[in-house]
């Protein structure tokens, strides 16, 4: 085992490891999890020179406090996040996001907040020593599997880290998360379920995002969606983005944790290009849908690839 490590001072309220998730596993049951906001979690490898889809530490709110036992490494904040790093030698640095930086032995790291959103990464060069389940570390805490054998971490706790390289150039990038108008939907499934009187208000009305959110779904509060059958439908398969609505009218968005069936009416698809930006939104925040085509969502996801391989060449 190496002996290099974090040991967990304070946990932080949602902390798991979390990589870019586990494909192909839903006929048992499984969702793909992984990072919430992929943009920030590729940066975060990017600024510590890794493979882009290395583990890494995932937050929600307040992260950890965490002291480095055992050697040197080299680390990298991502997100809108609050942070400090105290020295061994009692001294204290303001954190600064999207710039790499070392820590030595007996420093700790002290995530205090995320600012008006909800994620944050944290990346550690070469990477953290944890066996992968059904192909992924990523940690689903409702289904028990991933990392830390499927649980978010707990005071105390050790997370062990590769050996790290020290002899690396310290990284930085220009970046402010974006925010967007709308969030962009195509069409459910069961769009015809609903009357032609809600199909106009979901997108005219303004919703808010509900205390009820964490890795599995997000709960709308706002105007009653009504369902012209009076009828749930047989479960079948669910996809990450998708808009349910239950027998109360209040939409629910199923995101990366999700169950894999549902039998609830589905009304829209988030589309996959403003998924990053949806998770990101914190309780109280205003939400307005606007529908576009299947060919319009296409387009803007490979656009908003691009958009991301711009960013992470932009990284020196």
């Amino acid at each position: 085992m190496s002996k290099l490590f974090f040991n967990i001072i304070r946990p932080g309220i949602n902390t798991t490891i979390q990589d870019l998730g586990r494909n192909n596993y839903h006929h048992i049951g499984l969702p793909s999890s992984g990072a919430m906001d992929k943009r920030n979690f590729v940066i975060a490898n990017k600024l510590v020179g890794n493979n882009l889809v290395e583990a890494c530490i995932e937050f929600a709110y307040q992260g950890p406090l965490l002291e480095l036992v055992g050697g040197n490494i080299v680390c990298a904040v991502t997100g809108n996040i609050s942070f400090k790093i105290l020295r061994k030698n009692l001294s204290k640095e303001q954190g600064i996001c999207y710039k790499s930086f070392s820590l030595q032995e007996g420093d700790k790291i002290d995530i205090l907040s995320t600012n008006k959103s909800v994620y944050g990464y944290l990346s550690i060069k070469d990477g953290l020593i944890e066996e992968k389940h059904f192909g992924s570390y990523s940690t689903n805490t409702k289904a028990k599997i991933g990392a830390n054998n499927g649980e978010k971490f707990n005071q105390n706790q050790k997370i062990i880290i590769n050996k790290n390289n020290e002899n690396y150039e310290i990284k930085s990038l220009k970046y402010i998360n974006s925010k967007i108008e709308f969030i962009r939907i195509i069409k459910g499934t069961n769009f015809n379920y609903f009357s032609k009187l809600s199909q106009n208000k979901f997108v005219s009305d303004e919703y808010k995002v509900s205390k009820l959110t964490d890795r599995m779904g997000m709960r709308l509060e706002g105007g009653k969606i009504e369902n012209i059958f009076n009828t749930n439908i047989k479960s079948e398969g669910l996809v990450k983005g998708v808009i349910q609505v239950p027998a109360d009218g209040k939409p629910i968005i199923m995101l990366s944790d999700h169950g894999t069936i549902g039998g609830y009416p589905k009304i829209a698809v988030v589309i996959s290009a403003d998924y990053d930006r949806l998770t990101q939104l914190i309780p109280g925040s205003k939400i307005k849908f606007k529908y576009i085509s299947l060919k319009e969502a296409q387009n803007l996801l490979r656009l908003y690839d691009i958009e991301t391989e711009n960013i992470l060449n932009q990284i020196r």
